[in-house]
């Protein structure tokens, strides 16, 4: 969330980031709720203040002797008026919490303003985009005719928006997860393996909740959520915790399945395996200091990015508009590989930095040095990769004139040497 302060200190720009995202929220009237808490709790103070001299003016009283039921009479009306505002309060802070729990990230001053996807700039691009045959097959047409991608076992176990792979397509899924993770590794990056259901603390430590509450699925009778990206698990292993500055950054990846009850609209979007409901992902989370969180951003970028040129697909990189950019996001790069079957780009990763706006939601601070006071970090987290969509392309790119489909170099290690997949 937003830092209390800065909206009351500078309104204006908190009410010109809301509106550069295209979100509407009344920020007059939340100042106006939280000037009102704050004359509330200076009552309460003077009240409790007089309260306790008037104990005493009593007690001195009673040990000379003299009539204090005026007194007496004054402390009861002050213990009542106490109670209620106590109760005001509570009431009233509890309202604004959950009111700063709807107000969006403000985009860094370096993203360009837009509404929609036509205006995110391209930021670069890497890798020529192989000739293949005339009409090149979309992911779909070839898993089915090799057998190892099965939409109608998925739609029959589960529903629309479901899918199994099978065989070498299956194989190839649990290559793709051993490599990200085995690159990650090497980049420095703590391993994880986490839990796929959490509470609905963490949801809203990392902003899920509650405004994407309805795209959840949640375990109601144990108040649990599938989670939609492994960030979320990751992210929270330090949520009220204080880290020693002189660690940071700290990195960690994790591999885990994702689950999102909405899968867009019907058509192209929802075919095959380019937007389902469950799906695999490896994830990387970092942690570091408030002045270096921009240079970091830059750094996980090229982390992920070395993931896609590992497996010799071409890709480009598109900076997120403010009205793209995701609830929590202060800034936000896309990173998308061709898929021919298809004719457009994919997206298979987000690269975001929240700055302290996960961080204060989770209270995740850190000390610069012994005894310092206590700051929130910034926190980023990036995709590293989904592994849906870099399937199609892997299948898509890498169809062959005889109808195979050549696997990536990187991965015939952990394919047993296996370099096509072939009926």
């Amino acid at each position: 969330m937003l830092d209390r302060k800065l909206t009351r200190k500078d309104p204006e720009k908190v009410r010109k980031g809301v509106a550069a995202r295209g979100v509407d929220f009344d920020i007059d009237g939340f100042l106006e709720l939280d000037e009102r808490m704050r004359d509330l709790i200076q009552e309460t103070e003077k009240l409790k203040h007089r309260r306790n001299t008037v104990s005493k003016e009593i007690s001195a009283l009673k040990k000379q002797g003299a009539d204090a039921s005026a007194l007496m009479e004054e402390m009861k009306e002050n213990s009542g008026r106490i109670k209620e505002t106590d109760g005001e309060l509570k009431e009233m802070e509890e309202r604004i919490a959950g009111l700063e729990l709807g107000i969006p990230n403000i985009p860094h001053d370096s993203v360009p303003y837009g509404t929609c996807d036509a205006d995110n700039p391209e930021v670069r691009r890497w890798g020529e985009i192989p000739e293949l045959p005339e009409k090149p097959l979309p992911h779909d047409e070839i898993g089915e005719k090799l057998g190892i991608l099965d939409m109608s076992a998925g739609s029959l176990i589960s529903g629309r928006g479901f899918v199994v792979l099978r065989g070498d397509g299956a194989r190839l899924s649990r290559a793709l997860v051993s490599l990200m993770l085995d690159i990650h590794r090497e980049q420095g990056y703590e391993e994880l393996a986490i839990p796929y259901l959490v509470n609905r603390d963490s949801m809203i430590g990392t902003g899920q909740l509650p405004k994407m509450e309805e795209d959840m699925y949640h375990c109601e009778k144990d108040d649990l959520y599938l989670i939609p990206t492994a960030e979320v698990p990751v992210t929270n292993i330090y949520r009220d915790a204080v880290l020693d500055g002189e660690n940071l950054p700290m990195k960690a990846t994790a591999f885990s399945p994702c689950f999102r009850r909405e899968a867009g609209s019907y058509g192209q979007e929802t075919k095959g395996m380019i937007r389902v409901h469950q799906f695999d992902k490896v994830e990387m989370v970092r942690w570091t200091l408030p002045e270096k969180s921009y240079e970091d951003l830059e750094i996980l970028l090229d982390d992920a990015c070395a993931v896609l040129q590992a497996l010799e697909l071409p890709y480009r990189v598109i900076e997120l508009c403010s009205g793209d950019l995701s609830f929590s996001a202060a800034k936000c790069y896309d990173i998308e590989t061709w898929a021919p079957g298809s004719d457009r780009w994919l997206e298979v990763s987000s690269c975001s930095n929240f700055e302290d706006f996960q961080a204060r939601r989770a209270r995740i601070r850190f000390k610069r040095e012994k005894g310092a006071k206590p700051e929130f970090v910034h926190t980023l987290n990036g995709s590293g990769l989904a592994l849906p969509r870099i399937i199609v392309t892997i299948f898509e790119l890498n169809q062959t004139p005889t109808g195979k489909i050549r696997i990536p170099k990187a991965l015939v290690p952990y394919m047993g040497g296996q370099e096509y997949i072939e009926a």
